[in-house]
């Protein structure tokens, strides 16, 4: 549930960001600096979903930085702003993880930088972006208790998800943890959970998602069993892309029959 806005929330703050003199030897003009209530305001408009609680919980995570008032407010520059931005593309156009977003921004990604999925390159090729890495993840666990608090998740709805083998988790030591992926992936469920949308009602996403692997291990089965270091790795990469074209796919074809719904 969205944190209530205090007054400080909802409206705009003028700061010195100590911008130091311009090439002229003045001052620069102090630029405007904006509470979270702002920022999700000028935000609604390309993000209809964005919400102060959002905000913060990417701040969590460590991908914003925003500067705190004496008070304790939350001050975003428009660097702030542009980055959250780019971090909310990179979910909605790309179904990237948080994981791989903060990586990308560590690597100095910005909102122009890379081409839309599917849109034509400057040499006419057509750019697909990995949507996710079928590598091994950093290795990181985290029990049931920090993914509750992470995710806002009910213990029922992950119990849930176990159930219907959407998660599984691993038993170390009497404690059930779960890795990366499915901590996102109980993230996602939490949310659809506040729209009633329970375990059982994913086992749609789920036999999608186990025919369109099983697809792809069709595809390059032969080259993802060489022996040749090379050729596997080739293999890996095309896996990688094939699952991005894929997702691409898979998106415009739910934008397309959603449009069908609100006419």
């Amino acid at each position: 549930m969205t944190a209530p806005a205090t007054p400080a929330d909802v409206g705009e703050l003028e700061v010195e960001l100590g911008d130091g003199p311009s090439e002229g030897g003045e001052l620069s003009k102090p630029r405007k600096s904006l509470t979270i209530g702002a920022v999700c305001k000028a935000l609604a408009q390309e993000f209809p979903d964005i919400s102060i609680s959002k905000i913060r919980y990417l701040e969590d995570q460590k991908l914003l930085t925003p500067r705190r008032t004496p008070g304790g407010y939350r001050l975003y520059t428009q660097g702030d702003v542009a980055r959250l931005r780019t971090i909310l593309r990179m979910q909605r156009d790309e179904f990237l993880p948080l994981r791989v977003i903060r990586q990308e921004l560590a690597a100095g990604r910005s909102g122009d930088s890379t081409p839309i999925p599917g849109r034509p390159t400057r040499d006419g090729s057509r750019a697909w972006r990995q949507s996710v890495s079928v590598g091994e993840g950093s290795g990181a666990l985290y029990s049931m208790e920090d993914v509750l608090e992470e995710t806002k998740a009910e213990a029922k709805l992950v119990r849930e998800l176990e159930e219907y083998g959407v998660v599984k988790g691993e038993m170390r030591g009497g404690v059930r943890y779960f890795d990366e992926t499915e901590r996102e992936i109980i993230a996602a469920v939490a949310e659809l959970a506040r729209y009633g949308v329970g375990g059982r009602n994913l086992r749609v996403f789920r036999s999608s998602a186990d025919r369109e692997a099983n697809l792809l291990q069709q595809i390059l089965a032969p080259a993802l069993r060489s022996r040749n270091p090379e050729r596997r790795k080739e293999a890996v990469e095309a896996l990688e892309n094939l699952a991005a074209v894929a997702t691409h796919l898979k998106h415009l074809l739910l934008i397309r029959d959603l449009r069908k719904i609100v006419r």
